[in-house]
């Protein structure tokens, strides 16, 4: 049995995940920790933790784990440059799965964005578009930033050379070079991403529309007990569902 600790169990994502954590066999639950409790008090009864908090103390939930030997998965987003490197050092010590969306559907649409890209090649102009409810506070979601890293990584240019974050007042026509991304925030959407590929007489669109956190929080406790059976380094969700 693995136990898991659910970090940031407050929030939408943590009570999506004690909801469905019942659903999973070979997983049981050790604590709920949100802000003002004490992680390091209860993190030796478990064998991962699951961190849904804040992007702000992912490099202290991360060091804690290294210095317990726990696995973790990693579900926030907006780190900064900085915090990126530091839990990238401490993924030398222990196992993580850090991903930007842990749906399998989403994680269908990175793999078909990849092959879109490569097929239709330099001449369609690329758009990425999110939107999510009013109250996320990072923007674009970590899921538009990947899909953005993934058509660069075709195009083979920097995404921060090439992303365009919005478009206002006469700023001229589109570059053939620049990636779009585009982030819109209202009501309770739980999350839509589209990737667009707009050439002159066609376009195609690849999108994805999320309906329910359980979709979320079922591929997160899916990575719990993958993880624990890998030794250190940064996993996504490719690797989680043997998509790699």
């Amino acid at each position: 049995m693995t136990k898991i600790i659910i970090n940031g169990y407050k929030g939408r994502m943590g009570q999506a995940l004690v909801h469905c954590l019942p659903q999973h066999q070979g997983l049981e639950l050790a604590g709920r920790v949100d802000a003002g409790d004490d992680l390091a008090a209860v993190i030796g009864s478990c064998d991962a933790v699951i961190d849904f908090s804040s992007h702000a103390t992912t490099v202290q939930v991360a060091s804690l784990c290294a210095q317990h030997q726990k696995a973790l998965v990693i579900g926030t987003t907006g780190q900064s440059d900085t915090e990126t490197f530091e839990i990238r050092k401490l993924a030398k010590a222990i196992p993580m799965v850090w991903t930007s969306n842990f749906s399998t559907g989403v994680n269908t649409l990175f793999w078909l964005t990849r092959k879109a890209a490569e097929i239709l090649g330099p001449d369609f102009d690329l758009e990425v578009v999110e939107m999510h409810h009013r109250l996320k506070q990072d923007a674009p979601s970590g899921t538009a930033k990947s899909l953005a890293e993934i058509l660069a990584d075709v195009r083979k240019v920097r995404l921060n050379e090439t992303a365009r974050h919005g478009r206002a007042g006469i700023v001229g026509a589109r570059t053939p070079g620049e990636i779009g991304v585009h982030s819109i925030r209202g009501g309770d959407v739980v999350g839509d991403h589209t990737v667009i590929f707009a050439n002159t007489g066609e376009r195609v669109e690849l999108a994805h529309k999320a309906s329910s956190r359980d979709t979320f929080a079922n591929g997160a406790l899916r990575a719990a007990a993958w993880v624990v059976r890998q030794p250190p380094g940064i996993y996504d969700m490719q690797a989680v569902l043997g998509l790699k």
